[in-house]
This record gives structure tokens, sequence and C-alpha cells, in this order.
């Protein structure tokens, strides 16, 4: 699928609240990526989710 197949979604994010737009350009990625869940957490949210998960692995 083209990233023309896809339309911007607001998505509220579940940590935080905070509303994010999961634009036709990422949407076209995870397709490509064959990722079949959209995303949850804004980029915020995942990255102090992914430093939080850094911090845990390296004690």
């Amino acid at each position: 699928m083209a990233e023309a197949d896809f339309k911007d979604k607001t998505i509220k994010c579940i940590d935080c609240g905070t509303e994010f737009v999961f634009t036709a350009r990422d949407q076209a990625f995870y397709a490509e990526k064959g990722f079949t869940n959209e995303p949850k957490r804004c980029k915020a949210c995942r990255e102090a989710r992914k430093a939080e998960k850094r911090n845990n692995t390296s004690k």
C-alpha cells in the first residue's frame, strides 16, 4: 500500500492521555514492516518507556 492509501489518524495515548497523530507516512511504514497494531503511546511516552527498559536491563 502506498502512503496515499492512508489518512492521518488521531489516537489517544494510553499512558498520558495526550492525543497524537498517527500520520499516513507512519501508517505506510508500519504496513511495510508488517506491523498490524497501531501505536498506543505518544512519542514522549514511547521514549520514556524505552529509557525505563534500558535502565532496568543494565542493573
